[in-house]
């Protein structure tokens, strides 16, 4: 049930950059305008700034830069039955307090937002570079009840919903790595990490973790990441409200998902995969635990394996593995 604080906030962007009476106010939530200023004083003391005019009422001047709970929850068009959000201002990781929630019982699908996370890590263990500076570290959690074999599918799906959400929210041209990172101009600007709980027979508990980096300053990041990444903001030449994005993106995520439970996700995935795919047609060298194998991708098969033909001819498919483009080539 939405907060006090949520309603007057969804009134205020509704009417943005425009006055809102505090009598209307009052009505909307049914209490005296005291109380409205009462409960507009807890939302200044998380960080908003607003107008305050005699017969004109509020409207709303600044907003957390930061992510904040009420103000995503707002501006989320997409919210299933019992769906939560957990925001923390610090967490070792984002996936690891999923998991935790979901052993716990926590009803899904949830997301758990951090501003810092202090073990942040990507794909095979690697260390995430998570400071509090702008950038999205966020777990989604489901109890989806599908088969195990659809995993390499799922992640690909929601890596291809991502590219989409980011061309059309944030005017750039993004594609997708095999099997979970997105690129911008070939440096990374985000990454995936899905996990899983696995019976016999079906994925009980998944976690869909994400690191995006939107609003921070490239100069701040250590020499070696500062290379290879980039950020929404400096491809765009300016920062990115981080809530209404992060709003955006938790809808398409669960839109997402309930596409990919039904089923429905096979009528558009070739469509997406072929928009954004930056491998085809491409030679890499594709490292398999202690093997390599060196060839040109040329496509992927219904279970979200990657196409892989060497220099005789033969295609091999990989379920798993590390991608990098051949220098060679």
């Amino acid at each position: 049930m939405p907060t006090a604080e949520h309603l007057i906030l969804r009134e205020l962007l509704a009417r943005e950059p425009n006055w809102l009476s505090g009598s209307r106010l009052a009505a909307k939530l049914g209490v005296s305008r005291v109380a409205v200023w009462q409960h507009m004083g807890k939302l200044r003391a998380d960080g908003f700034t607003f107008e305050a005019r005699r017969a004109r009422g509020y409207r709303l001047v600044s907003r957390p830069a930061g992510p904040h709970a009420a103000l995503i929850e707002t501006q989320l068009k997409v919210r299933p039955q019992d769906f939560s959000l957990l925001v923390l201002d610090e967490v070792d990781s984002t996936n690891d307090e999923a998991a935790r929630q979901l052993a716990a019982g926590r009803a899904a699908p949830f997301a758990v937002i951090a501003r810092r996370q202090i073990r942040g890590r990507g794909r095979l263990g690697r260390a995430w570079h998570s400071e509090a500076n702008g950038n999205l570290y966020a777990s989604i959690a489901f109890r989806p009840r599908v088969a195990p074999d659809r995993m390499a599918a799922f992640t690909l799906w929601m890596g291809l919903n991502l590219c989409e959400l980011l061309a059309n929210f944030a005017k750039v041209t993004p594609g997708l790595k095999w099997p979970n990172d997105l690129l911008l101009d070939g440096r990374k600007v985000g990454g995936i990490l899905t996990e899983a709980r696995i019976d016999s027979d079906q994925i009980r508990d998944l976690v869909f973790g994400l690191g995006l980096n939107i609003n921070a300053p490239t100069e701040d990041w250590p020499p070696a990441l500062a290379r290879r990444a980039v950020s929404l903001a400096e491809i765009a030449g300016e920062p990115f409200d981080f809530n209404r994005l992060t709003a955006a993106l938790l809808g398409r995520v669960l839109l997402a998902y309930d596409n990919f439970a039904d089923g429905t996700y096979l009528k558009t995935f070739a469509d997406l995969w072929h928009r954004f795919d930056v491998l085809r047609g491409k030679t890499i060298v594709l490292i398999e635990g202690d093997r390599r194998h060196r060839g040109t991708v040329t496509g992927l098969d219904d279970e979200g394996a990657l196409l892989l033909r060497d220099a005789l001819g033969r295609t091999q498919r990989f379920r798993a593995g590390e991608v990098t483009f051949d220098p060679a080539s």
